[in-house]
């Protein structure tokens, strides 16, 4: 088996573990009436063109992870630059909010993660969970974890599975 042959299975075996965990968590999930305000400005900057609007909402030793490229941020600048990246990459980048759950200090929220790589023939929308751990206060993220299938992002695109972007 090659590499290249062995990587695409990892990678469509992780999407279907990640498709089949967030088909069973969107069926258990329930939907707040309001959106928490948090969660408001979090999909406002992400859909915005100012990165800093995204690392502000963030603690000092908040953290990011985008489970699906397995990278970590800390801090808001790094946040901050993260999102930078994404705008690079991704044309009309959005994150349109579906349903919300809080539960203590966490926020599960369902949202529709889409745009257009650029230089892909195709847009892509995907399904995504996200879990928000908020600090003390509720006022800032203390921790995003981000999940959603590289896969599907990729098939949808109409790039092959072995497509990475272009160094920064």
């Amino acid at each position: 088996m090659t590499s290249r042959t062995l990587r695409a299975m990892t990678v469509l075996t992780a999407a279907a573990a990640l498709c089949a965990t967030a088909s069973t968590a969107y069926a258990v999930q329930n939907t707040d009436r309001r959106t928490p305000r948090i969660v408001t400005a979090w999909a406002r900057a992400w859909n915005g063109t100012d990165p800093q609007a995204l690392g502000g909402l963030f603690t000092a030793d908040g953290t990011y992870t985008d489970e699906a490229v397995a990278v970590t941020f800390r801090g808001p600048q790094e946040i901050a630059g993260w999102k930078a990246r994404a705008d690079t990459l991704i044309e009309d980048v959005r994150v349109t909010v579906r349903a919300t759950r809080v539960q203590g200090d966490r926020i599960t929220v369902r949202a529709v993660y889409s745009g257009h790589l650029k230089g892909a023939p195709k847009p892509f929308a995907v399904p995504m969970t996200t879990l928000l751990d908020l600090d003390e206060n509720h006022c800032q993220i203390a921790s995003d974890r981000d999940h959603y299938s590289l896969a599907a992002v990729l098939t949808q695109s109409g790039l092959p599975a072995d497509w990475t972007p272009p160094a920064a």
